[in-house]
């Protein structure tokens, strides 16, 4: 007799929320991945310390005070002493998400680390696909003659589509009259 297997049903938009850009690497924080695996966080960082070797730098690190206030700031996160977490949480990246499913060892660790490997594979293709479409631009914008201005602005604005500026986020909500 086979052993059925469970599949874990998490839609690709949970886990993409999941995942920011933090010190030039895409990662996943403790408590994200805490919450996919249905454990508590402190379990998920009691596996890692005691595995300690299996997570070099470039596969977990600790976020700084600084980052970790401007996560809490931009995403609501409970600040200290009202129930929230006392530290900063721990960052991982594509390779440290892929390592927690041996130390984690149950199979909803491992059917979820399948689904969020599948999805860094999605995203790198993208990206991928946008440098592509990019190159494929310039070699055009080459052959276009200098003196058509109207197709040099088509490829400028496709150019500002494929590679949008990335403005500091504005804060949402109301002001109180007194803080003018």
């Amino acid at each position: 007799m086979s052993k059925k297997k469970t599949v874990v049903a998490i839609p690709d938009e949970t886990v993409i929320s999941k995942i920011y850009l933090i010190r030039k690497h895409k990662v996943m924080l403790d408590i994200d991945l805490a919450e996919l695996y249905q454990v508590e966080t402190g379990r998920l960082n009691e596996q890692v310390k005691r595995n300690a070797d299996r997570f070099p730098e470039d596969f977990m690190f600790q976020l700084t005070n600084e980052e970790w206030e401007s996560l809490r700031s931009q995403f609501a996160i409970s600040k200290k002493g009202r129930g929230g977490r006392r530290y900063a949480p721990f960052a991982f990246t594509e390779h440290g998400v892929l390592m927690l499913s041996s130390v984690l060892n149950s199979e909803r660790a491992i059917q979820v680390n399948i689904q969020i490997m599948r999805i860094y594979s999605k995203l790198k293709g993208m990206i991928m696909d946008h440098k592509d479409i990019l190159l494929k631009l310039e070699k055009l914008e080459g052959k276009v003659s200098k003196h058509d201005e109207n197709f040099k602005i088509v490829f400028d604005y496709l150019r500002e589509l494929l590679n949008p500026k990335t403005e500091p986020m504005r804060k949402i909500g109301f002001k109180h009259a007194k803080e003018d």
